[in-house]
């Protein structure tokens, strides 16, 4: 079991999104694109310094806020 990774869930209660109030595969996406995002954007960020500029810190904030976009986007 070297290199497999462990499957990872997310679980969202109380929405108003679903007749459910409970969303799993947006989260789910969701955090999955976050890793990945987060795995390119902060490393380009700050090997190439521009985490000193505006766009740089954009750049830093970026998989945060289309993490969000993609678990609102998917309603179950």
């Amino acid at each position: 079991m070297g290199g497999l990774p462990i499957p990872c869930i997310c679980f969202q209660c109380g929405t108003d999104q679903n007749p459910c109030h409970c969303k799993v595969v947006g989260p789910t996406i969701g955090f999955g694109t976050a890793i990945i995002l987060a795995v390119i954007c902060w490393p380009a960020s700050l090997f190439c310094g521009c985490c000193m500029s505006e766009r740089g810190k954009k750049m830093l904030g970026a998989p945060v806020e289309l993490s969000g976009k993609v678990s609102n986007a998917i309603p179950i």
